[in-house]
């Protein structure tokens, strides 16, 4: 009896259970986006406020040797498969996106913020490493620069450069006696005048 009930005890702890499947259902869990779902960390994960851009900045950060055939032609698409300096600008749609999902281990995405405001046709753009896109616009003269400026260069008591360049070396080389002859004048001392002028 003893030894009968040692044999099942054995037998239900060293025999696998072959028949029977732990199938557990995958479809509820995740969150749900257009194009792939995302399986948070936390069950209570909720996404931050975050304004969308409407560009992406993508770069490859990863070699290629080793990568499936299906990775390579993604990254093909995206015409990532030169050096790896090279990036591509994407918009961000849902079949993009969902592109961008599956090569994700392979890239660096980088949203695109305009700080001057979205570019025109006429301006010059420059594009950051954190995704700026920098807008330089076409300089335009103020009108009132442009009057004070008019307003100076048509002045007749304003005096050109060769008249003041005559007058200041005129002043500079009579300087010392114009002070004396003055100083002689308010004190009406003939002899100080005399030695300082020899």
């Amino acid at each position: 009896m003893f030894y009968d009930h040692l044999k099942r005890i054995s037998l239900r702890l060293f025999t696998r259970n072959v028949y029977r499947k732990n199938v557990y259902n995958w479809r509820d869990e995740g969150i749900h986006y257009p194009g792939f779902k995302y399986y948070p960390r936390n069950t209570d994960f909720k996404d931050p406020p975050y304004e969308p851009t409407k560009l992406f900045m993508i770069q490859r950060i990863k070699p290629l040797k080793g990568c499936p055939h299906w990775e390579k032609s993604f990254l093909k698409d995206f015409k990532l498969n030169g050096k790896i300096s090279d990036i591509a600008i994407v918009k961000n749609i849902p079949e993009v996106n969902a592109k961008l999902w599956r090569i994700k281990h392979l890239i660096k995405v980088v949203p695109i913020t305009f700080p001057n405001g979205p570019p025109t046709e006429s301006n010059g753009t420059f594009l950051k490493e954190n995704g700026e896109l920098v807008v330089t616009r076409k300089l335009e003269p103020l009108k009132e620069k442009l009057d004070a400026t008019e307003n100076f260069q048509m002045n007749p008591r304003k005096m050109d450069g060769d008249t003041l360049r005559r007058r200041m070396l005129k002043k500079w080389l009579t300087a010392w006696d114009t002070t004396i002859q003055k100083a002689a004048k308010d004190e009406k001392d003939t002899t100080y005048a005399v030695i300082y002028a020899k």
